[in-house]
């Protein structure tokens, strides 16, 4: 809630600039970009309900139009590549300074693709640049159906709770726990709450006091 109030007090002093909404969780963002198609969605990767990853592959799916910058406290060379592979035009570090997040958005709207100087570097000196393919591809990769059950599990809901914030029946998403918890070779609740808790897909509950 703070982050996004500084950053709206950002944006609104900028005349070509229009906040058009703001979304507390990933599910709530893909919603209101289908409805208001926005020309910028700028997503953190912690999110509720639906993480920022997901969030932003069903956006570029489902409204190519719109564009995703990413902006996050998270700079692993993971997150980077992943958000890449599924049409983000962009990501930042929240350490970044005022102007230089103006200036990316100006340029993602302009169709450039921009990424915070040190994550850049990183890549330019591995030999490849943000979204080719490189060593984190990786062939047991959550499906994007797996990937919610997972922050949905790992916010610990229960089956019949996930099925009907799905739309699946409570079958399929014992299914699904199962092929997540193979893939990851992760066979408790516990292992995968800390899993999700590791990767930045779900926040700790100090984290949730401080945001």
């Amino acid at each position: 809630m703070v982050v996004r109030q500084g950053l709206r007090a950002l944006l609104t002093t900028e005349e070509d600039f229009e906040v058009v909404a703001e979304a507390e969780t990933g599910r709530e963002a893909v919603d209101l970009a289908r409805q208001l198609q926005p020309n910028i969605v700028l997503m953190d990767i912690v999110m509720p309900s639906l993480n920022g990853l997901e969030a932003a592959r069903q956006i570029c799916k489902q409204v190519p139009a719109t564009k995703v910058l990413i902006l996050s406290s998270y700079s692993d060379d993971e997150y980077v590549q992943r958000f890449n592979e599924i049409g983000a035009r962009g990501y930042l570090v929240k350490q970044s300074a005022a102007d230089d997040l103006l200036k990316a958005i100006r340029e993602v709207q302009k169709g450039k693709k921009v990424f915070s100087p040190a994550i850049a570097t990183r890549f330019q000196d591995a030999g490849r640049l943000p979204g080719q393919p490189g060593d984190l591809a990786m062939a047991n990769r959550l499906t994007p159906r797996e990937a919610e059950s997972l922050q949905l599990i790992a916010e610990g809901k229960t089956n019949k709770e996930i099925a009907a914030e799905l739309g699946i029946s409570a079958k399929t998403v014992e299914k699904h726990r199962q092929q997540v918890m193979n893939k990851l070779r992760i066979h408790d609740v516990a292992g995968l709450t800390r899993y999700a808790l590791s990767k930045g897909i779900i926040k700790s509950s100090t984290e949730l006091k401080l945001a």
